[in-house]
């Protein structure tokens, strides 16, 4: 899903939250930035790039100026020379959204993944130019950059408002199947190769479920998991499909069928227990059990286990679970009203209250960021976290 195109000037004013303030008059200056943006209207992109470059000597602040040379270059395939324009825009114009989301495009190019996924996401949160084009292209990018992360529940989430939409590519399946495989890759498996035929149809199915065409989806994705019912996360991702079609059973026989494949996998038992939350928290408590031995590092493996105690009354057991969870993720609401919910019952109170006194706040914070024109950069949850059922924001 490769973009070459020019942004205007009227999308540099959209992403700007107060005009520049205009550099300082110079005829030489004037004369040059006329022909400059002539040429680029035009499309004389060669001729244009030349003005650009000698305006900007003779006015280096001129931020309107570095977002045109960059765009241009962009459009024309030199990412590391588009990259140091933008980010002179962004030095200049810190609160433009879209000049952001271009450096991170630029650095993707470049093989710069982390920085490209960090500027793609504060240009997000800064908000961006309304252009729908580029707004796929930011959703694709992103996707990709979050599974080459390995951060897989928020690829996938980003990936399938892709499909919601009606945009349709061999790229967007290849993302979405790597997705939904837990493959980290940056190289594509070979043409025809049972890699290439597994994921096309993994992602192709995974698409389906994000148009909510339920039945299509577990048809494709039964039909390849037929063929290759020992390829690895293929039963996990046929699993998530179910879940998301709400078949709940359906989705825990295809988790368990991963953890035959794969007995170390910490991943399908988590789901596992988050599905069997309030239904069979008994249950559910042996696979979170098996998980956090498995991967005692991983934060939300013990608070999904503390919070399963928490369901069958086990609370004293409860704490010492979800006080580990905390430490990592000392900003995650849920976590606080879990703790508040366990010190009450064992009877220690004054902690209780200040665990509802965090949830408070944290919950008065995050409503807050709503509401908020400017929005916060996004945060990182941390490793991959898998969703988390019905597990209430509040526990009951």
């Amino acid at each position: 899903m490769a973009v070459l195109f020019v942004l205007s000037a009227a999308a540099w004013a959209a992403g700007q939250a107060k005009p520049v303030v205009p550099p300082q008059t110079n005829e030489g200056f004037k004369v040059l930035e006329a022909k400059a943006d002539a040429a680029r209207e035009a499309n004389r992109l060669a001729d244009a790039l030349l003005l650009y470059k000698k305006a900007l000597a003779l006015q280096p602040a001129w931020a309107e100026g570095w977002w045109s040379l960059g765009t241009i270059q962009y459009d024309r395939d030199t990412y590391a020379e588009a990259a140091r324009s933008f980010h002179k825009v962004v030095a200049l114009a810190p609160r433009n959204g879209t000049a952001y989301v271009m450096l991170g495009l630029s650095e993707f190019e470049l093989g710069r993944d982390d920085v490209a996924l960090k500027h793609l996401e504060k240009g997000e949160s800064l908000g961006l130019d309304k252009d729908p084009e580029l707004r796929r292209v930011v959703l694709y990018h992103h996707g990709v950059l979050l599974q080459r992360a390995g951060k897989f529940q928020a690829a996938r989430e980003i990936l399938e408002q892709l499909c919601l939409q009606g945009v349709q590519s061999d790229g967007i399946a290849t993302a979405l199947g790597m997705t939904l495989l837990r493959q980290r890759s940056k190289s594509l498996a070979a043409p025809g190769s049972e890699d290439a035929e597994v994921v096309a149809h993994v992602g192709g199915a995974g698409c389906l479920g994000g148009q909510k065409k339920f039945d299509e989806g577990r048809e494709e994705m039964a039909a390849i998991v037929a063929q290759h019912p020992k390829y690895p996360w293929i039963h996990y991702a046929l699993g998530l499909l179910l879940l998301e079609a709400s078949d709940l059973p359906g989705a825990v026989a295809e988790f368990k069928e991963e953890i035959k494949n794969n007995p170390a996998d910490v991943v399908s038992r988590l789901e596992i227990a988050a599905a069997m939350y309030k239904i069979d928290s008994a249950t559910g408590l042996v696979y979170a059990e098996e998980a956090v031995k498995l991967a005692p590092r991983e934060p939300f493996g013990h608070y999904l286990l503390g919070m399963l105690r928490l369901d069958v009354d086990d609370y004293l057991h409860a704490i010492p679970e979800l006080e580990i969870a905390e430490k990592s993720l000392p900003r995650e609401p849920k976590i606080f009203a879990a703790l508040g919910t366990a010190y009450s019952r064992t009877g220690r109170q004054q902690d209780a209250a200040r665990a509802r006194a965090t949830f408070a706040r944290l919950t008065a914070g995050e409503k807050k960021a709503v509401a908020s024109e400017s929005q916060p950069e996004p945060r990182s949850p941390g490793p991959d976290r898998i969703p988390v059922g019905d597990v209430p924001t509040t526990p009951q």
